[in-house]
């Protein structure tokens, strides 16, 4: 089995914008526009890039453009506030996003952060030129995407990291942000329901996020099942089950139901009262997915399980050690990764993960836990 051992914590690439040392005076009263929407893994991939941002340039204010369900992500950041994109709704299309800028153009904002570069964010940007406010889009680098995930011509390599194209934005704005220094965020206080729920600290807390978006980067679940049996024989661990939606929801009941040491947290928690309590876990056991950026926000050791996509494509969890991953076998199946999002695969290649022994899982959750 492939480990991942070259996986870049932090971008060594050369391509920062002015990224000499940072000057805390810069910025002074700048109030700055950040736009990401979408997917609740890249909204939580900017967290640590603006708390360093604001770590590095206290004086600034900084506007969050995302979806209102996403404000928890930031609460605890000072000087942030979320603005939220309702797309689907009064901010839907060409006018709803003329609205929006308008909406926008009242908070007497200084610059724009594009952390999203699509469709969307591309029409904002042509509405902001009308009052020449200066907006940098992230590059997100498509055609190293493309090349490294190709089925013909693959160039494995690994790319800058996506927290690093972020930091870029910023030091185009004249900003440059050091992510060697960058910190986890504190813990967040558990409500009394919550620890109710949970029932105390006698066990170490694992959580286990076993869903993702595609089925390309979802561990089987008849695999995971076994991590979880494992787990559970031990009685050293309590494992709580994150997930979302009535059919996720079911699966996780049967394994609580069957399992004495696991919970089953959909819909049990808001996404407030989940932050709180992925800050206090021992390891996370999650995919290339959202809950793996969620805890590694607090410096909780994640661990992460790769089918057709690979961290050399930059989404690998904020300062997690490069060692807490483990990958589909690429002597077995060589074109991965096959997708930058896991929906694109060759036929024969939905086997991937299972490449990725249960037992190898439980081995590597041990030797994290006991280090």
């Amino acid at each position: 089995m492939e480990r991942a051992t070259k996986i870049p914590v932090t971008s060594t690439a050369t391509s920062r914008i002015g990224m000499g040392k940072p000057n805390s005076s810069a910025g002074e009263g700048i109030h700055i526009l950040v736009i990401r929407l979408s997917a609740m893994g890249d909204v939580a991939m900017t967290v640590p890039i603006i708390s360093a941002l604001l770590d590095q340039y206290p004086n600034i204010k900084v506007t969050v453009l995302t979806r209102a369900f996403f404000s928890p992500l930031f609460s605890a950041l000072r000087n942030v506030t979320v603005y939220e994109a309702d797309v689907k709704g009064k901010h839907k299309g060409i006018f709803g996003l003329w609205k929006l800028y308008k909406e926008l153009k009242s908070l007497n904002l200084d610059m724009v952060a594009d952390l999203h570069n699509v469709l969307r964010s591309n029409i904002l940007r042509q509405y902001f030129r009308l009052g020449s406010i200066p907006f940098i889009p992230v590059e997100k680098g498509r055609a190293e995407k493309k090349a490294l995930t190709s089925l013909t011509h693959k160039v494995f390599e690994p790319l800058n990291t996506t927290h690093q194209r972020y930091a870029d934005v910023f030091g185009k704005l004249g900003m440059p942000i050091d992510l060697e220094n960058a910190g986890p965020l504190s813990k967040r206080s558990i409500g009394p329901s919550t620890m109710e729920l949970v029932k105390g600290k006698e066990q170490k807390w694992i959580g286990i996020a076993p869903f993702a978006a595609f089925d390309g980067k979802m561990y089987p679940l008849d695999l995971m099942e076994k991590v979880v049996h494992s787990l559970n024989e031990t009685n050293h661990y309590k494992v709580l089950l994150f997930g979302g939606g009535e059919e996720e929801k079911d699966i996780l009941d049967k394994w609580a139901d069957k399992y004495q040491n696991s919970i089953n947290l959909v819909g049990k928690l808001s996404f407030k009262e989940e932050l709180a309590l992925i800050s206090h876990l021992n390891l996370m056991l999650a995919m290339d997915s959202g809950n793996a950026h969620l805890a590694a926000l607090f410096g909780i050791p994640t661990l992460t399980l790769w089918g057709v996509t690979h961290p050399y494509a930059g989404f690998y969890p904020f300062k997690q050690d490069p060692q807490n991953a483990l990958l589909a076998d690429r002597e077995q199946f060589p074109l991965i990764p096959t997708s930058v999002y896991g929906n694109k695969y060759p036929s024969g290649y939905e086997n991937a993960m299972r490449t990725i022994a249960p037992e190898d899982v439980i081995l590597k959750i041990e030797e994290i836990i006991n280090k």
